[in-house]
């Protein structure tokens, strides 16, 4: 992380919710291997904002999370991702983390052996000490289990959760909540949930969205990608964003979404054509491979 990134990080992280900071997407396009996937993604997304972020499998919505986070896989080939005017393009995840960039996964991992209380203990160092070095300068026990503690009773957690190790043996809900631990925890200014409600069913939808809903406020901002409503219903949208072949296409309020779950995408279609040929063209393209 450059100088000027750490010196941003401090300066907000001791004015915590005095300044309205900005996640700002600029003619993004990402390609996967030599296929594009995004083709010219341009979003805002302020603190304190939920935005959601719809439309059909394979218009590039987990692209988009995956490269905000910084994973390798996906190559930035134009455009710039920034937080209040610091460049992430070449940050490591690491380093966008400690800017206080969150990804809840679709498909968390599975870490046999490592619990969840010393998992959370060592990301909680790491992201409000950056520079300290493994093995050092860990939160104080007794901080960290009185925080743990108040935080999952307001998420309605039990405490044998902590003890467990890290998403063994977990249904698919208690994955899910265990991301929302994490954001819980750490305290990010952008969180970003990749289709958290996939594959659960409507009682573990509700908790996650409650749980969700106790975390989100003027600190910070949450980009809810996903297929469905259910997830909406506790954390309306300000802002929801339908994407289209690798690019948003249209943004409204929660009205929209609420128009794309009951219509879906045909009409999308017939208002971006040239999208919906690019998309077209995709599909045929990897029938034919």
């Amino acid at each position: 992380m450059t100088a000027v990134a750490f010196s941003m990080f401090f300066q907000f992280e001791g004015k915590t919710g005095t300044m309205n900071s900005v996640l700002k997407i600029e003619n993004l396009h990402v390609r996967v291997g030599e296929t594009p996937i995004l083709n010219g993604v341009t979003l805002n997304i302020r603190q304190g904002e939920i935005h959601a972020l719809m439309g059909p499998n394979g218009s590039g919505k987990s692209t988009l999370a995956y490269t905000l986070i910084g994973h390798p896989k996906y190559e930035i080939t134009e455009g710039t991702i920034e937080i209040d005017g610091v460049g992430l393009n070449e940050m490591d995840p690491c380093e966008r983390a400690r800017l206080g960039l969150f990804l809840a996964f679709q498909y968390p991992v599975t870490i046999p052996g490592v619990k969840v209380a010393d998992f959370l203990r060592h990301a909680v160092s790491n992201v409000r000490n950056p520079e300290r070095k493994e093995g050092e300068n860990l939160i104080s026990m007794r901080e960290f289990r009185t925080e743990l503690r108040q935080i999952m009773g307001q998420l309605n957690m039990d405490e044998e959760f902590a003890r467990r190790y890290l998403n063994e043996g977990f249904s698919g809900g208690e994955k899910k909540r265990m991301e929302i631990l994490q954001m819980a925890m750490l305290k990010p200014r952008f969180a970003i949930l990749d289709e958290t409600d996939s594959g659960l069913d409507s009682d573990a939808v509700r908790v996650v969205s409650e749980g969700l809903s106790k975390l989100a406020g003027p600190e910070m901002a949450v980009l809810i990608i996903t297929h469905h409503e259910r997830l909406l219903e506790y954390n309306i949208p300000q802002h929801t964003h339908v994407m289209l072949a690798g690019k948003i296409v249209e943004t409204g309020d929660a009205s929209l979404a609420h128009e794309l779950h009951a219509n879906g995408y045909a009409e999308v279609r017939k208002r971006h054509p040239e999208e919906a040929a690019r998309e077209q063209q995709t599909e045929n393209a990897a029938s034919a491979s």
